[in-house]
């Protein structure tokens, strides 16, 4: 797909937007990139694969931008990610996706925005926050489910707790390198090296790089909570197993003077004079002292 920068992106052919003096954004495959970027004049040295994308970034080339595009999905962000690559030059940008994501956000910004894409810095501005719109919705979502599961945390035994949890963690975490990675990108946009933007144009790239570094707080901030849930579930299933000691203590010493009657008048002396009305006797005086034993705690109100 092919679109004439202005105020409202206008659909057109690669041969017409090639031959007209305004810039344009291409969407398009993998496949047709090299052949593109040789018609649009812009060298660059390394391959075209779409699958070496490991992290967003952005970096200056002799004839253009060139950036990379790591974006998790929001249904499942710890799975496969969107990769997308993306050449700027004096008048053009490239966009090179293979999933049909590139023009699914082209699509929401041709229906939403009103100034879609006056300029390039304006077009990529728009592209890029509206993958990220529902970011801090999602980051709610996630603040809410640390409150839930931090009420939980102090009655809830079952291993699934620490494994949501462990899950919850490791999804923030994703987010984190993310947004810190769109920082990192913004602030290269807005340095423009080339100088392919005016000085108004990249108060764009400032925000986004501004808008990412509040995301990336936010996730930062819900990691600590995390961890803080944690800490409570631990203390949790620490103060249930000093409740569980406790009651063997108690066990334990109501048995032990048991232990020692029995194992005294297990001896048979012939001396004894109990060795032969004796049992009743040692019945009567084992349960006096499990009783004494009771009380004792009762009264220390360990019981």
């Amino acid at each position: 797909m092919v679109y004439l920068l202005g105020e409202e992106l206008i659909p057109t052919t690669e041969e017409e937007a090639l031959n007209s003096n305004k810039g344009a954004v291409y969407i398009i495959n993998e496949d047709k990139c090299a052949e593109l970027l040789q018609k649009l004049g812009i060298s660059y040295e390394r391959d075209y694969k779409l699958d070496d994308v490991y992290f967003c970034k952005a970096e200056a080339q002799q004839d253009c931008i060139f950036g990379t595009l790591l974006i998790p999905k929001l249904r499942d962000l710890l799975g496969s990610r969107y990769r997308l690559l993306m050449f700027i030059t004096l008048n053009n940008i490239v966009i090179v996706d293979d999933d049909g994501f590139a023009m699914r956000i082209l699509t929401r910004i041709l229906r939403r925005k009103i100034h879609q894409g006056e300029s390039k810095a304006k077009f990529i501005y728009n592209f890029i926050t509206e993958f990220m719109t529902k970011d801090s919705e999602l980051l709610e979502k996630f603040e809410h489910r640390l409150m839930n599961m931090e009420e939980e945390a102090a009655h809830d035994t079952d291993n699934d707790f620490q494994i949501d949890l462990l899950h919850t963690r490791k999804q923030l975490l994703t987010l984190r390198g993310y947004y810190d990675q769109m920082s990192e990108f913004g602030k290269i946009l807005e340095e423009d090296e080339n100088h392919f933007f005016t000085k108004n144009q990249t108060k764009y790239f400032g925000t986004l790089s501004d808008r990412a570094e509040r995301l990336k707080g936010k996730a930062v901030h819900l990691i600590d909570y995390a961890q803080q849930v944690k800490d409570v579930y631990q203390s949790g299933v620490s103060a249930r197993q000093n409740e569980n000691m406790q009651f063997l203590t108690m066990v334990s010493t109501i048995f032990f003077p048991l232990t020692l009657i029995t194992g005294w008048y297990g001896m048979n002396f012939h001396d004894m004079p109990e060795l032969k009305n004796g049992y009743p006797a040692i019945i009567i005086l084992s349960i006096a002292v499990v009783v004494v034993c009771i009380l004792i705690f009762k009264k220390k109100k360990l019981l």
